[in-house]
C-alpha cells in the first residue's frame, strides 16, 4: 500500500461529513502539498473527529496558525 493509499484509509472517520471533506481533499489537493503541509495534514488527522470538524467549519479557533493553509484547502471541499 503506497503512502497516499494509507492516508486515504486514515481519512475514513466516524463522521460522514468529515469523510466526504477529507476524501475530496485527498482527491484534489493531497498530491500538491509540500513536505511541511503533508506533516501538518498528518497532525490534523490525529485529532479527534469533532475537534477536526469544528476547525474545518470554523466553530473552533485554530490552535496554531501554521495549520491555516491546510485548513483553508480542507474548507474549499
Amino acid at each position: 500500500m503506497n503512502h497516499q493509499a494509507r492516508v486515504r484509509w486514515r481519512c475514513r472517520r466516524g463522521m460522514l461529513e468529515l469523510d466526504i471533506v477529507l476524501q475530496r481533499f485527498v482527491d484534489h489537493h493531497y498530491g500538491q502539498l509540500d513536505e511541511h503541509q503533508l506533516e501538518l495534514f498528518e497532525v490534523l488527522l490525529s485529532l479527534p473527529d469533532h475537534d477536526l470538524w469544528n476547525m474545518i467549519i470554523r466553530t473552533t479557533e485554530v490552535p496554531d496558525n501554521q495549520f491555516r493553509p491546510v485548513l483553508r484547502l480542507l474548507q474549499e471541499n
